[in-house]
């Protein structure tokens, strides 16, 4: 019996081991993209609040790494492997493109734990401690509902403001699909059936192309659009990024386009969609910014997508680190935010 006792006990030390000799300390590095502005520069903002947090405990130290393009970031991963590997308790990463996928399979050879914070690479996502994300299906289902409740009908024109060549923009896109035609639900409910579209009517949807999270190039692209005045009837935008939805607003303030175009775009009560939740798309919600632009719109929203959510992907890193159970995919719910409900949110810079 005693013997059976310390078999067990011993078992019980080996099991735990690990867990006690990650509780004792090490680095927690962040990797996201350059603190600059938008979404993505928001994402380093809120990492560093993270890591401030986590330095302040004394249980783990912390250190948030940027950069600017996808080859820094994979050298800053290699300098972590080749000359840091014994101090770094974890990694927590945005990667910066899908070329970064090779710099992680190293952190896995190496036996440091991460988590994938926002673009989840299929190829090394079974390898991760947890995938966190926003659910991108979600935002293009959570529009696609805005827009039906609006009065979107089967086979209408939409114009659709695509963000970049990753599976983000690809899972807005099919989440904003599979809702119409009824396959997928926003927050619980399915589209009626008299409202479903079919699969020939979803060729009414125009796709941008990468616009690469950029303003000025969705301006570009909406100005380019209405120089053609027939186009001046289309009263659908879904804008996959608050970014897109500022960019046409810009356009439509600007010289570019026609007063006659202008004019009747606005008279079709031309409907906007955003993704994000920025400071500056909430002022125009609040009727702080753009007021006589917005009052003749048919309406405006922005599906939330916060760059805070690095913050639950930091947390998860650390709680797996204490030994706690984690949930490996974690997704976070989308909400739509209009002028109605605008004062429950906070926006970022």
């Amino acid at each position: 019996m005693k013997k059976t006792v310390l078999a067990i006990l011993l078992a019980l030390a080996l099991v735990m081991m690990p867990l006690c000799s990650l509780a004792e300390g090490g680095t927690i590095v962040i990797l996201t993209p350059t603190e600059d502005h938008g979404w993505t520069g928001s994402v380093a903002t809120f990492a560093q609040a993270s890591a401030d947090e986590i330095n302040s405990q004394a249980m783990y130290t912390a250190e948030l790494l940027t950069s600017a393009g996808a080859d820094e970031q994979i050298d800053k991963i290699d300098d972590l492997v080749a000359n840091r590997a014994d101090e770094i308790a974890g990694v927590v990463i945005l990667p910066m493109d899908n070329t970064v996928e090779n710099a992680i399979m190293s952190l896995i050879a190496n036996d440091i734990p991460y988590v994938a914070f926002d673009r989840i690479i299929d190829g090394v996502k079974d390898d991760a401690v947890a995938n966190v994300s926003g659910d991108n299906e979600g935002v293009g289902a959570a529009v696609a509902a805005y827009f039906v409740s609006l009065g979107l009908q089967p086979g209408d024109e939409v114009v659709v403001f695509e963000g970049d060549t990753s599976s983000v923009t690809t899972f807005r896109n099919d989440g904003f699909k599979a809702y119409l035609t009824g396959e997928k639900d926003y927050n619980g409910e399915f589209i009626a059936d008299d409202a479903k579209w079919t699969e020939d009517q979803l060729s009414s949807l125009t796709f941008s192309g990468a616009m690469n999270w950029s303003r000025s190039t969705a301006k570009e692209y909406f100005e380019t659009l209405m120089s053609d005045p027939n186009n001046a009837s289309i009263k659908w935008f879904y804008s996959q990024d608050d970014e897109f939805a500022l960019g046409i607003m810009e356009a439509l303030e600007g010289s570019a386009i026609d007063d006659a175009t202008k004019q009747t775009i606005l008279d079709n009560k031309i409907v906007i969609s955003a993704a994000g939740g920025s400071e500056a798309l909430y002022s125009v919600l609040r009727g702080e910014d753009k007021a006589d632009l917005a009052a003749n719109f048919g309406g405006l929203a922005v599906a939330t997508y916060s760059p805070a959510m690095i913050q639950d992907a930091v947390e998860l890193m650390v709680a797996y680190l204490n030994g706690e159970e984690i949930t490996k995919d974690y997704v976070v719910p989308v909400e739509i935010v209009t002028s109605e409900n605008v004062a429950d949110y906070v926006g970022f810079n």
